[in-house]
């Protein structure tokens, strides 16, 4: 019998899952063993009923819930809540699950310094009334999905790699352990390092990097250091790295928990890089990971 899959997107792009459908191959063993009964990305299956005759949020019964994009509305939350009732393993899939993402950058600022700056004072903008009906109110910030519910297992990544979407739902069929490794993109990146100091960080559109050089010690900001592997799928090379482009640090920490910023800067400090010089740090170093609690509005 096949296994029942809910999978649900939330405060998110659509990135992850493009990945599950890149899967490619692997693809022809997998399907047969599951039956997805909901995934608006590929099924028109309605919270509240085929036409609307529901009073409640209603998610099917499944054996395994994949939760993509972290919890920024309060639908969201209720949505998280009733996939924690109906499934019995519940998967945080991609960077937003896991610790907020890049929507998690509006945690810096409150609600209404995000609403005035949409709808009042970009240069694009015509100013106009914040919207007041027919949509669901905001959380007071972008959570991680394990903020609000509980969560069996946690695939980071933006988007995961297909590999490791792979990896994971054929563990879970066939009731083995799944985790990722704990180590730094460093150990699986190829290129070389001479464990030179650097005078200063330059942006990659300043010139091209030279290729097989550690990019980190040719002035480049590569959270290679401070981020977990795994981005390189059976590979194995990092795919930013693969690109001649430095790590964006999308992977989170390289233990769940863990500080991407503190190990980062203290990663530049061995290279003699003043971190007080690098702008807009706090985003910088915490781009993927700015829920539970690490960014919050700044005081004026």
């Amino acid at each position: 019998m096949p296994v029942k899959v809910v999978e649900e997107w939330l405060n998110m792009c659509g990135g992850c899952e493009c990945s599950m459908l890149d899967v490619g191959d692997a693809l022809v063993d997998i399907l047969p063993q599951l039956e997805f009964v909901h995934m608006p990305v590929l099924m028109d299956h309605k919270y509240y009923g085929q036409t609307g005759e529901g009073t409640k949020i209603e998610i099917p019964q499944a054996d395994i819930g994949i939760i993509t994009g972290g919890v920024r509305t309060e639908e969201h939350k209720h949505v998280a809540q009733e996939i924690r009732n109906k499934c019995k393993i519940v998967i945080a899939y991609g960077s937003c699950a896991c610790f907020g993402g890049l929507p998690a950058l509006a945690n810096m600022f409150t609600r209404e310094e995000v609403f005035n700056k949409v709808y009042k004072t970009t240069r694009s903008t015509i100013p106009g009334e914040f919207p007041s009906t027919e949509i669901t109110p905001w959380t007071d910030r972008v959570y991680a999905v394990d903020e609000i519910i509980k969560v069996d297992a946690k695939v980071p990544g933006c988007a995961p790699s297909p590999d490791v979407f792979a990896d994971a739902v054929t563990a879970l069929l066939t009731g083995k352990p799944f985790a990722l490794e704990e180590k730094a993109v460093c150990e699986d990146c190829p290129l070389k390092r001479e464990k030179k100091a650097i005078a200063a960080i330059k942006r990659p559109l300043e010139s091209a990097p030279i290729k097989e050089r550690c990019l980190l010690e040719q002035g480049y900001l590569c959270l290679g250091p401070a981020t977990r592997t795994g981005c390189g799928g059976h590979e194995k090379i990092p795919r930013c790295i693969a690109g001649n482009f430095p790590c964006r640090g999308c992977m989170g920490p390289i233990k769940f928990g863990g500080n991407q910023m503190v190990d980062m800067m203290g990663a530049l400090a061995t290279i003699g890089i003043n971190v007080s010089l690098i702008p807009d740090r706090l985003a910088t170093f915490n781009r993927f990971v700015g829920g539970h609690g690490i960014l919050r509005p700044r005081k004026v």
